[in-house]
């Protein structure tokens, strides 16, 4: 195989073979293969595109280029989320422990944030002594001992994902469907879990804009997920404004235990319920309104906040920042934007938010950046929500006082004002099984 000759078909919008995907993901893992040729194929398939089968192939050659986690001693029972990124998205902190206390078996892999989007690790790690890094046997035996586990993803899993996300990163060929499917469900399928759920974000906020793109993503990793023998079922969610009220990492952990608690934001809510329903349905095996029953009853009785504790335990962090929030502590600074006018939030750019939050020391802005876990925003007025002149509508939080001003600026453009009440923004827009 000459990787010219792949590129010059690809450029053509020919479909290329099982064996040359497979030649060309092991070649390029290999070093083999250089960035700038992988960066030519990449662009011709962001404009030609790729089949359905091109697309199951080159999932499952990244699937295989390294290591799988083995989960076979818990049967059929195990199950993943996982979400395509977006502001304020601390649903995992929350859905995790509701599924886990329901009797179902969540064994995640995650990720770090890297510009406007969070990242889970990052959150977890704002908990002192919390071990992201396991090996995989370690990762088996944190899900044996509390039905719950969740990790960063190891240098050893689906290492072509790894060295082509980064090349994608800096080429401008991240948002493209075939690309961003394969990456997702290659990292999905390697970490061994039976059924995958996928909270796909669309807006302003997230890769996919509008929901028919984001639909046709989707559908695109519901099918690879059937196509590799995995129950699969993505949510469309709303990412045109930030969900939640909290940006930034220890602040977003504070917001999930308050929901965990039975508090918080009924945005934030909602859309955990959803996921969380179906991880269980998938995962225990149960029709969904008895998933649904059993997902209140783990939040109403507290059950879900429990295990939430024993898991932070259990992977070697200090619970007692879970029963008493105020150990995390506050940022050095703080500052209102207070309303300069009475009327309506229309509309909230989410990726503004995040941008403002990252400007507080939230976000990275290269791989190498350091987080502070208590910089980011409080966003106290979202769309729909009435406002009169000298409300606070958002309070930021950062170690670095100089940046105030940038993320001001930020999040007063992020904004749209009206006078008459406009309708509440759509949260969850198809279910697709």
């Amino acid at each position: 195989m000459r990787m010219y000759d792949v590129i010059e078909k690809k450029k053509h919008g020919l479909e290329l073979s099982r064996d040359e995907i497979f030649e060309m993901i092991k070649l390029y893992t290999a070093d083999e293969i250089p960035d700038y040729q992988m960066s030519s194929l990449m662009m011709a398939i962001y404009f030609k595109g790729m089949t359905d089968r091109e697309i199951y192939d080159l999932t499952e050659a990244m699937m295989l280029s390294g290591d799988t986690v083995d989960l076979s001693a818990f049967g059929d029972a195990s199950v993943d989320k996982h979400s395509t990124g977006g502001v304020g998205d601390k649903t995992t902190l929350i859905v995790a422990p509701i599924v886990a206390a329901c009797g179902g078996i969540v064994a995640k892999m995650s990720g770090r944030g890297l510009g406007h989007t969070g990242g889970t690790v990052d959150k977890l790690e704002s908990f002192p002594g919390f071990r992201t890094s396991l090996t995989p046997d370690e990762f088996a035996a944190q899900v044996g001992r509390c039905s719950l586990a969740v990790i960063g993803q190891s240098a050893d899993l689906a290492p072509a994902d790894k060295k082509l996300y980064a090349l994608r990163d800096v080429t401008a060929t991240v948002d493209s469907i075939p690309l961003i499917s394969s990456s997702i469900m290659s990292k999905k399928l390697a970490a061994g879990t039976k059924s995958i759920v996928l909270d796909v974000k669309c807006g302003r906020g997230s890769f996919m804009k509008t929901p028919a793109d984001a639909k046709k993503l989707a559908e695109t990793m519901v099918k690879i997920g059937k196509a590799h023998g995995r129950r699969t079922a993505a949510v469309i969610t709303n990412m045109d404004l930030p969900l939640g009220h909290a940006i930034g990492n220890a602040l977003e952990v504070c917001e999930a235990i308050e929901v965990l608690n039975g508090g918080g934001p009924s945005d934030l809510k909602t859309v955990c319920l959803t996921l969380a329903s179906l991880m269980v349905e998938f995962s225990c095996k149960i029709p969904s309104n008895e998933a649904k029953a059993r997902v209140n009853d783990a939040l109403i009785s507290g059950k879900a906040f429990e295990k939430f504790c024993e898991w932070i335990r259990q992977q070697g962090g200090d619970d007692a920042y879970a029963r008493d929030t105020s150990l995390f502590g506050k940022a050095k600074y703080f500052c209102d934007i207070l309303s300069d006018r009475d009327g309506y939030i229309l509309s909230c750019d989410a990726e503004k938010i995040g941008l403002a939050a990252m400007t507080l020391g939230a976000g990275r802005a290269t791989k190498d950046s350091v987080i502070d876990p208590r910089a980011g925003v409080i966003l106290l007025k979202k769309p729909s929500d009435e406002v009169k002149r000298g409300d606070v509508i958002a309070r930021l939080f950062t170690e670095k006082k100089d940046t105030f001003d940038a993320a001001r600026d930020q999040i007063i453009s992020a904004l749209e004002f009206t006078d008459t009440a406009p309708e509440k923004p759509t949260l969850i827009h198809e279910i697709i099984v």
